[in-house]
């Protein structure tokens, strides 16, 4: 349709020879596309993006800028597209041919501008959002998804472009499901551990630098949650490294969850000949001396105390207070032992060692009793039945068996003397 318009105006000044005037026209229509593609590339692109100044986020003023190339590059692709269907005088097969690495190019670009979009949205969201909801996804999360992303949408691309130039990919793609299937079985452990990870730092229950317990018995400082395993230092300054398949199923004690303070617990006891008026006096001014003069109990949270049993030795009572953190926690409770065991001391009130009260009826005591105890041992038969035992090497002459006294029949008369 435009030679139509050309020919008779380029025939009146005696151009008219096809022989070039296609190319000529070919070479017009793309030197016009990359034209237009460097207006796009250099005004209208830079005003886009002042008007998406205004806007509350970044968000669109990123996604206008990871387009900008593929924009450009598929506004030249479509002005020498335009060039060789237009200008030129194809056959057929020449036309499916130019159709066909048309659509390829067409699909490359738009798999490049999918990732480029998911790559600025990424970090956006690591840039704005991520360190407001710390415990929603972990900052190492976002990482991963956009490569494995990319990695898969960069795989349906090719497989399209194979697909586009006539090229069997069932085969190919039974091929990756078994392939898939076989490397799943083979890092199956691997893999076990790595959605693990996943769970671990999606939910946001541990954070590097928390102090935590295991149900093993394992405590220390979380160093690191990474995708296959959990690092924790232990008082000892040693590193111990927990699968995530086994840090995900064991019971976990957080110490600084769901706040980092913690609640002090100390339990005492005094003799029962104290005044326990003047015990609870002393033990809450000293937690109030504690309150109002270190840094490291809290405030706001108070302090408690009750007595709660009647002990073999003691009145048991304890005291309840807060500290702002687990180091914390020891600096008050080692200083509400010194200071109560001070103010004791001063006032008087005993904490009794383990002891025990025997109580005896009038007129007894313990060396009557020992006494009484020695009399009835010395006077007691050998054997008695019953209550006492012969040792298992001690093996006493069986006693004679006393002479039985009956009739005497047969024997000699009475008076008369035994033997000679």
């Amino acid at each position: 349709m435009l030679l139509l318009f050309i020919e008779p105006i380029l025939a009146r000044f005696g151009l008219g020879d096809p022989e070039w005037l296609d190319p000529a026209t070919a070479a017009v229509i793309a030197l016009i596309a990359f034209v237009v593609a460097a207006l796009f590339h250099k005004v209208v692109f830079p005003l886009v993006i002042r008007l998406t100044n205004w806007t509350p986020t970044d968000l669109d003023s990123r996604m206008v800028k990871s387009a900008r190339w593929p924009i450009t590059i598929g506004i030249i692709i479509l002005g020498v597209y335009l060039a060789l269907t237009i200008a030129l005088d194809l056959t057929v097969a020449q036309q499916g041919r130019v159709d066909t690495v048309a659509r390829a190019l067409v699909i490359v670009l738009g798999i490049v501008v999918v990732v480029a979009l998911l790559s600025s949205a990424s970090d956006w969201y690591l840039a704005n959002l991520a360190t407001r909801s710390r415990h929603v996804v972990d900052l190492r999360l976002f990482p991963l998804l956009r490569r494995v992303g990319g990695v898969v949408i960069y795989g349906i691309g090719a497989l399209l472009v194979l697909d586009v130039l006539d090229i069997n990919i069932s085969p190919l793609i039974a091929g990756l499901g078994l392939g898939g299937l076989a490397v799943a079985l083979a890092i199956q452990p691997t893999l076990a551990n790595l959605f693990a990870g996943t769970y671990v730092m999606t939910e946001g229950v541990i954070s590097t630098g928390d102090y935590i317990e295991l149900e093993a018995g394992v405590a220390g400082y979380v160093v690191e949650v990474g995708w296959r395993s959990t690092r924790i230092r232990t008082w000892g300054n040693n590193l111990v490294v927990v699968p995530n398949a086994r840090f995900a199923e064991t019971i976990i004690t957080n110490y600084q969850q769901p706040v980092a303070a913690v609640n002090v617990y100390l339990t005492c006891g005094v003799s029962y000949d104290s005044d326990l008026d003047l015990v609870e006096k002393v033990s809450r001014e000293e937690m109030d001396y504690l309150i109002q003069n270190d840094n490291d109990a809290v405030a706001s949270y108070g302090s408690w105390f009750a007595f709660n049993a009647f002990g073999e030795s003691n009145v048991e009572f304890w005291l309840f207070l807060q500290a702002r953190d687990r180091i914390a926690s020891f600096n008050i409770q080692s200083s509400l032992i010194k200071n109560l065991h001070r103010r004791f001391k001063e006032e008087g009130i005993v904490i009794n060692y383990p002891v025990r009260t025997l109580q005896f009826p009038d007129g007894w005591s313990p060396q009557i009793a020992a006494g009484q105890a020695s009399a009835s041992a010395g006077n007691r038969p050998p054997s008695t039945p019953g209550r006492t035992r012969a040792p298992r090497d001690f093996n006493p002459e069986p006693e004679p068996e006393p002479e039985l006294k009956g009739p005497d029949i047969g024997g000699d008369p009475p008076g008369v003397p035994d033997g000679p």
